[in-house]
């Protein structure tokens, strides 16, 4: 029995932890949806037409082989059906929605590119700020199943140059591994902000998960050349100057 307390006290304990994480999680979710609809007058309607399309669909479908002697009334069977389904595409709308508008904030902020790299689904190994200049410019290293993807954001006229760089100094390290270099931006032969993580999905596979291991082991023998970059987006209207001089004295 003595045995058996601390095992209930530590399943009571785990229960009472996990009810504040749903909470905490369910909290953030609301907050997220009414900062949203605040926002995104079109939320609502969207969320709703989904919804109530969803339900029509299921209901309609039931009613017809009802009406025509297919079975008799599968409409009340497909209708809960079609509300769970409603709800699903209710939540998917507001979650694609809000995932659309966090990108356009951030959308040509300095340290975006790190930030959506860092959000990556997958076995991707992400070295953020690998090269970098003092204007916040920077150059991310992704290692994955593509092999080696160098990520830039910043300036097109300094990022170019930093970019080739890097490129050069890690092919002497990682052989006939192939190597793709991006630049995150809007402009012609750029990628998206919000269209990096399908571009780096869309690679071909060329190495497996031990490759994958031994280029990283490889790689990080190289270290950094860049100054330290901002955790995520700057907020607009923050004060580039003052980064700067924290920049320079890292």
């Amino acid at each position: 029995m003595a045995g058996g307390k601390p095992d209930k006290a530590a399943k009571q304990e785990a229960r009472r932890v996990k009810r504040v994480e749903s909470k905490a999680r369910r909290r953030q979710i609301w907050d997220a949806f009414k900062m949203q609809r605040r926002e995104d007058k079109a939320l609502i309607p969207w969320m709703v037409g989904v919804f109530l399309l969803s339900v029509v669909l299921a209901f309609g479908i039931g009613l017809i082989l009802d009406v025509t002697g297919v079975v008799g009334g599968l409409q009340w069977i497909l209708l809960p059906i079609g509300i769970a389904v409603g709800l699903l595409a209710a939540v998917s709308v507001f979650g694609r929605r809000v995932q659309r508008s966090v990108y356009t904030k951030a959308d040509g902020q300095p340290g975006a590119a790190g930030w959506a790299l860092d959000n990556l689904r997958g076995q991707w190994r992400v070295t953020a700020g690998v090269a970098g200049t003092t204007h916040l410019d920077a150059v991310h290293r992704v290692i994955g199943r593509p092999g080696i993807i160098l990520v830039a954001e910043g300036a097109p006229h300094r990022v170019k140059g930093l970019l080739a760089q890097e490129k050069k100094r890690t092919a002497r390290v990682v052989g006939t591994t192939p190597i793709y270099d991006v630049i995150v931006g809007n402009e012609e032969d750029q990628i998206p902000l919000k269209k990096l993580q399908r571009h780096l999905m869309k690679l071909p596979r060329n190495i497996d998960t031990k490759q994958m291991d031994s280029m990283e082991a490889r790689l990080s023998a190289l270290g950094s050349r860049a100054a330290a970059m901002p955790k995520g987006p700057m907020p607009a209207g923050s004060k580039m100057r003052s980064v700067q001089r924290t920049v320079r004295r890292r």
